[in-house]
Formats: structure tokens, sequence, C-alpha cells
């Protein structure tokens, strides 16, 4: 995608973060803005900040964990600007926790809001942007987490790697189609975002007060963790240029962290090498 200018954009997540800074760009790029979030006060702030410069937006506070908050999302979009150019799919959470503590409700939680959101959006805009007839762009975010893994997070991996191998697949079924319709993935590595905040955003439907877990010395740690590796991660300050710029130059894979290539291929080495994981390689990382 290299004209941005009156295309119209739909990005979940809008409120913070990856999707607060994209939106503001493509602002700066003459889009017209339709920003989707779950945190009604911090979305009005945001579109604010950004209808403030001139550019013209609209927001649906949403819930994308449930399929008919987001097509009602879409379907707002389309009364107010005809057409969806281009898609973001960021909405996100982290959870931190190891596979026989975390409760099935978290598993249920990130599953839905790191895959299924970006199933539900897809879903519904890709036949529009075919009956549009003209070039349509869809961005998924996923993780450096959906291309290696570490301890302590498997919930957040297999919700990663969901995303990556979701946006391939789904890339050679447009190719197959013949649609003019180009797939990227992000896969970032830490960032100073909003993500770890993620308990601030939790849905009733994920909530269990009672449950002992969330006082556990298990769930502190987990907390403890994401809010350092995030606030010591890379400024947020360069994401967007890396994003428009990729997707000027249509890379499909979007990476912003070249110290974790050598893990990528530590992987890719092990798996075609019939070797198991070894949480060694994370010394020093994790």
């Amino acid at each position: 995608m290299k004209d941005f200018k009156d295309k119209v954009m739909f990005i979940t997540g809008a409120a913070h973060g990856f999707g607060q800074v994209i939106a503001q760009a493509g602002a700066q790029r003459g889009m017209k803005l339709a920003l989707v979030d779950i945190d009604e006060t911090a979305l009005a702030a945001t579109a604010k900040t950004i209808a403030d410069t001139g550019a013209t937006v609209i927001t649906v506070t949403a819930d994308v964990t449930k399929e008919d908050e987001v097509n009602a999302a879409i379907d707002e979009t389309m009364k107010v600007f005809g057409q969806i150019d281009l898609l973001i799919n960021d909405a996100g959470i982290a959870l931190a926790g190891r596979m026989w503590e975390l409760p099935t409700r978290d598993w249920e939680w990130i599953l839905h809001i790191n895959v299924m959101a970006q199933v539900y959006t897809m879903k519904k805009i890709i036949p529009i942007m075919m009956a549009q007839k003209t070039h349509g762009t869809i961005l998924n975010v996923s993780s450096i987490a959906g291309l290696i893994d570490t301890p302590g997070m498997p919930a957040y991996h297999a919700s990663k790697f969901a995303s990556v191998g979701l946006t391939e697949a789904t890339a050679y079924d447009l190719q197959r189609a013949e649609a003019d319709i180009e797939m990227h993935v992000m896969c970032p590595g830490f960032v100073q975002t909003d993500l770890y905040h993620t308990e601030d955003h939790r849905p009733a439907q994920y909530r269990d007060d009672q449950d002992p877990y969330y006082q556990s010395e298990a769930f502190a740690k987990g907390q403890q963790v994401a809010k350092y590796v995030i606030t010591n991660g890379m400024p947020i300050d360069t994401i967007a240029d890396t994003v428009f710029k990729a997707l000027e130059d249509n890379e499909f894979y979007i990476l912003t962290h070249p110290e974790f290539n050598p893990l990528i291929q530590d992987r890719v080495n092990r798996i075609v090498n019939h070797k198991a994981p070894d949480v060694h390689v994370m010394d020093g990382l994790m």
C-alpha cells in the first residue's frame, strides 16, 4: 500500500500503544480513521487528539472478543465512510502463567482477543474489500512471541503463533482467490506500550475475583515481569514509521528487534533437525 490519502483505516486496540501511534501516523498521511477499543475514556482522548489535527475520525467502543460487537463496529464504519481500505488488527493482551497454573478463563480470554478478534474482523472485512474492487491491506499485530518461545507464557505464545499462522494461511487463500488484498504480520519484541496494564481491561465475562490464583505469588510475579520487560523495552516513537514503511514496501513480516533473529534461526534449525526446545537458549534473556 503506497497511497494513504483519503483511504479508510479500521483499527482495533486504537486507544493505547501501537494502535494509538499507528492511528496518529495514518491521520498524518491523510487517512480517515475508525478507531475501536474497549476503553471508552482513553479512546475518546485519542480520537480528540487526532481530530484536533484536522483528521476525520469516528470511534466505536467495543469488546472485540464478541463477534456481534465487531460486526457492529464494521457496520458503523461502512455507514459513515462507505469503504475500508486498511485493517489494522492491533487489539491484544498479554498473560503470564505456566500451563498448569493459568485459569481456563485466561486461556479463553487471550485466545478470543489475540486470535478470534482477528478472525472476526477479517471474516467480515475481506468480502467488503473484495466487493470494493480496490486495493486492500490487512495488518495483524502478532509478536516476536509468535516466532520464538520463552518460558512462563504458554498462553501468550499459543495466541501469537496462531496469529502468525492465521495471517500466512489467509495470504495463501487470498492469492488463490486472486484478490487484490495484501497481508502483513507484525512481530515486535519488547516495546514501551500499555500491554502491562492488561488487567485494567479485563471484561466481566473473564473475571472471577474469588479465584485464589489472582492472589497467588505466581500471578503477582507474572505482573511484575510483564511490567519490567515492557517498561524497559524499545521506545514506541519509531514504531509507526516502521509500520508504514513496511506497508509501502509490501513487507510481509514486520520485525522490530533484529537481536532476536538468532533465536528464530535456532528454532528453525531445531525443527528440521528434530531437536527439542532447550530452555538454556533463553539464558540472559528471560
